[in-house]
């Protein structure tokens, strides 16, 4: 009986790893046609646009990250920054920069804004209302763009089904072992699997790096405060503009992410987070994610395998694949880095740790303080 269910076992590792070496060609393959799209062409006016930035706490970076926002070569923008607490230390970043571009139109709002079980959203809710134009761009503060961020964005928005617009993004790392695995698994896990989902569905969700909307659509949805209730907000705000009849666009720009954990444990909770979050979110499409793990699937295959030549031809395949995709990932998503193949196992070992440990509870940590997550992504 003992062998009989380790045959099942070895032959369903088998089909899994199968099923994941065929899923990092397609990553491979999503990848190279992302690099290869052609320029989109410049919309035939630019409307004027209001960046929020929301703020809590001092980061790593953050200057220049809150910079790059105020340096962009586009002709009428607002930003807005904005924290809860007004004796929050990121606000004295963000007033150094009001004095350091007067001729921008730059402002700092710092109030409770309003009580959601989200706090980002309720931040956003307070800022909203200093908002001039009617294009929304929501970034989170941990990103850095390029002076042309803004054009891209605008761009796609030249179509008027457009409601809503996001940006892949890209994992740069502090120095240190835990922000090097953590952008490895940004890059590599799920920048990566964005561009194989949308081989097969539209877009119908954003990301909280670039979050863009038409105020219309924003309004259509029950503004701000119908995003509220849920952890994944970026998640939510694409599928409710997408629900009211609007296309999700893709823009033509990839964003940098700060990384900077300061340590394993810290990586692990903030992974464990999105986890959770997507699970809560997309319970299908989060089990069906298991085959993106093609590394620790060939080793339990392997393990358990009869065929050492079978074991062995598994391994080598998924081996040589997942380097071909961390090189892939890295000239697409973040080109300033280095290769690090040596970061691999590591960094494929702790994100499967943290899909299976989503299955078994349902509480995080965002930003030091917990919070339990129901189906639909709803917090409480």
């Amino acid at each position: 009986m003992a062998f009989k269910l380790r045959d099942v076992a070895a032959a369903t590792a088998l089909a899994l790893t199968a099923a994941g070496l065929a899923y990092s060609v397609a990553e491979i393959a999503g990848m190279r046609r992302f690099r290869r799209r052609s320029p989109p062409a410049p919309p035939a006016s630019l409307p004027p646009i209001t960046i929020l930035k929301p703020l809590h706490g001092g980061e790593p970076q953050l200057y220049e990250n809150l910079r790059s926002f105020c340096e962009q070569t586009y002709p009428q923008y607002q930003v807005i920054f904005g924290a809860r607490d007004p004796l929050d230390p990121a606000l004295d970043v963000a007033r150094r920069l009001v004095q350091e571009f007067p001729e921008r139109d730059l402002c700092v709002v710092a109030s409770s804004g309003v009580r959601t079980p989200n706090p980002k959203i309720g931040n956003l809710l307070g800022m909203i209302g200093s908002a001039k134009h009617d294009v929304l761009v929501i970034a989170d503060s941990d990103i850095r763009v390029g002076t042309e961020y803004l054009r891209a964005v605008a761009s796609a928005f030249r179509d008027p089904c457009v409601g809503a617009a996001t940006c892949l993004y890209g994992g740069v790392p502090l120095d240190g072992i835990a922000p090097q695995l953590g952008a490895t698994i940004v890059n590599e896990h799920f920048m990566a699997s964005v561009l194989v989902a949308l081989m097969i569905e539209p877009l119908a969700y954003t990301f909280g790096a670039t979050m863009a909307v038409r105020r219309e659509a924003l309004e259509r949805i029950g503004g701000l405060a119908a995003l509220g209730g849920f952890i994944g907000d970026d998640f939510m705000l694409g599928k409710l503009v997408s629900e009211a009849g609007y296309e999700i666009a893709l823009c033509p720009y990839v964003v940098r992410m700060t990384v900077a954990d300061p340590d394993v444990r810290t990586l692990w909770l903030h992974h464990l987070r999105w986890q959770r979050t997507v699970r809560a979110s997309r319970p299908r499409g989060f089990a069906g994610s298991l085959v993106t793990y093609v590394l620790p699937l060939a080793c339990i295959s392997a393990l358990l395998n009869r065929s050492p030549i079978l074991a062995g031809a598994t391994l080598a395949g998924a081996v040589t694949l997942r380097v071909i995709v961390h090189d892939e990932a890295r000239k697409t998503f973040a080109p300033e880095t280095h290769l690090a193949p040596w970061l691999i196992p590591a960094a494929d070992a702790l994100v499967f740790a943290t899909w299976i440990a989503a299955f078994f509870g349902s509480d995080v940590t965002w930003r030091g303080d917990r919070y339990e997550i129901q189906d639909g992504g709803h917090l409480m």
